[in-house]
């Protein structure tokens, strides 16, 4: 597929708009996470401090996120994520006139944290289930490289541009200019305007029966369950590398430092937005395969950071990492919106979300408790070890091997009116079950 063609997708209006939203709130929002980070250690540098803040954060989007889903297959999905934009606003904005104050305390960023990370618990199954509805099924593919190329394209630029901010001003404003995009963002969202059908939903179901019917749609899907159970684990060791170790080698590392880590997490970024580039043209034809595959190469900047704690080794491993973390996202994304049906799809990315998300909590505690009782390169090294055989364990399933695209769209063919499960769309034999 020529270049062109592949962006023909931004010609479709709802998109464009869509497309704008997303990519203007996350030009504040890939700063967020290094300015926060050095927040915190500015405040307590500990491990601990960083785990505490980080954890209830997470603790809060795991807690939120069914009813999260319920929401947005409930709702207008535009409604729900404008709602979440503006809580998400309120939320960085007095972190960040907190900080730049100087009156920040380890509890207010917690506590604060922890409102922001309930919010996200809203907006992550509301965007899974907009992207079918704005775009044609054709382009789905393409629709989601795109926005996982702006994402990944600002990425590029934003952790750098936050390590010197932290340097220069302060971690605070780049708090602020993340609070400044989401009210942008909301008034780009105003202009997608949905189908008609996605907000003038008949008599619904109780809460309870829709959390029933959702996950029932989930775990019908074997290829599904057994990605987001490897998931589970995978993130909890990668927060913990990245969000707790990565930071605490840095800021004690002459041959990093503060903005050195900014670099190291442009590097991966400029990984990403190269084989986007590739994502645009090559169409996945087995994309949880290549997918998993492609997870295991997170174990190499792990390997790195371990045994060579220096900018440019530790800078490779992360641009291959982001090379491979963009395969599995379009992958995984595709996959969802081609295999679920969109009237349960937000629920079903809320299951996801969950699985995946759980032992993020656990794994940032953990990693802040080990790296006070463990060396920390001793740690780095299993956590690779480990990283890789869980990331190959997921492809001895063989609907996820061999799990294809899917040129139909899922049906759901209950009757008008009536609750229950969908349909399973998905063939009935092991080689080709989707």
């Amino acid at each position: 597929m020529k270049l062109k063609e592949s962006l023909g997708v931004l010609g479709q209006p709802r998109f464009a708009w869509y497309f704008s939203a997303r990519t203007v709130s996350t030009a504040g929002s890939v700063m967020a996470p290094v300015a926060l980070a050095f927040a915190v250690l500015h405040i307590d540098p500990s491990a601990a401090a960083l785990a505490q803040v980080l954890g209830v954060r997470t603790l809060a989007m795991v807690v939120c996120l069914l009813v999260g889903g319920v929401v947005a297959d409930r709702f207008s999905r535009i409604v729900v994520l404008q709602a979440s934009h503006v809580l998400t606003f309120l939320t960085q904005a007095v972190a960040a006139a907190l900080i730049i104050s100087g009156h920040a305390t380890l509890t207010q960023l917690t506590i604060i944290e922890g409102i922001n990370g309930a919010v996200s618990a809203f907006t992550i199954p509301a965007m899974m289930g907009i992207v079918p509805l704005v775009v044609d099924r054709t382009r789905l593919q393409q629709a989601n490289a795109l926005l996982s190329f702006s994402r990944s394209g600002l990425t590029v630029i934003g952790p750098a541009i936050a390590g010197l901010l932290v340097v220069g001003v302060g971690p605070g404003w780049a708090l602020a200019v993340d609070a400044l995009t989401y009210a942008v963002a909301i008034v780009c969202l105003s202009r997608v305007g949905l189908p008609r059908a996605e907000s003038g939903r008949a008599r619904r179901p109780s809460m309870v029966r829709e959390l029933r019917e959702g996950w029932t749609e989930f775990k019908r899907r074997e290829w599904l369950w057994v990605v987001v159970l490897a998931f589970g684990l995978l993130n909890a060791i990668h927060v913990g590398v990245v969000g707790v170790l990565g930071p605490l080698i840095a800021s004690s590392t002459e041959a990093i430092g503060e903005a050195g880590w900014g670099l190291v997490l442009s590097a991966e970024a400029v990984g990403t937005v190269l084989m986007t580039i590739v994502m645009l043209r090559l169409r996945l034809e087995h994309p949880l395969r290549a997918g998993m595959l492609s997870m295991g190469v997170l174990a190499v900047p792990m390997v790195l950071l371990g045994a060579a704690p220096a900018l440019l080794p530790v800078a490779i491993g992360f641009f291959l990492a982001g090379a491979a973390v963009e395969v599995f996202s379009v992958g995984w994304s595709t996959a969802l919106h081609e295999h679920v049906p969109l009237a349960v799809l937000s629920r079903v990315s809320s299951y996801d979300a969950l699985g995946s998300f759980v032992a993020i909590p656990i794994g940032t505690f953990l990693y802040g408790w080990l790296a006070t009782t463990v060396a920390v390169e001793t740690l780095l090294l299993v956590s690779a070890g480990v990283y890789l055989a869980i990331s190959m364990a997921a492809l001895l399933s063989r609907s996820v091997r061999d799990m294809g695209r899917s040129s139909e769209e899922p049906v759901d063919d209950r009757p008008r009116g009536t609750v229950g499960p969908v349909a399973s769309t998905a063939p009935s034999t092991p080689a080709e079950r989707s």
